[in-house]
């Protein structure tokens, strides 16, 4: 289980360094969005990950938080992305 929870954690550390180069790199800002939205499943997946293998189970707490933030996030960001290419 310690090789199988390595793997995950690396893979998902790789992820999330891609990830963080597509937010800096966007060229637009719908990709910087996604990116962000990408970067807090990614977190999930990985306090997901760790909470299973340690076995505490009062993680999901944080995960159900980490998990409204990011969508709140989300969708705020990408109703002001809309609005500015609209010009309102």
């Amino acid at each position: 289980m310690t090789a199988v929870y390595t793997v995950t954690m690396v893979l998902l550390g790789a992820a999330i360094l891609m990830t963080a180069a597509r937010l800096v790199r966007g060229p637009t800002s719908f990709d910087r969005i996604m990116a962000v939205d990408v970067l807090a499943v990614l977190l999930v997946s990985g306090i997901a990950v760790h909470s299973a293998v340690r076995g505490e189970p009062a993680l999901s707490t944080i995960l159900v938080a980490v998990v409204l933030l990011g969508f709140v996030g989300s969708v705020t960001a990408a109703r002001l992305a809309a609005r500015r290419e609209d010009g309102s």
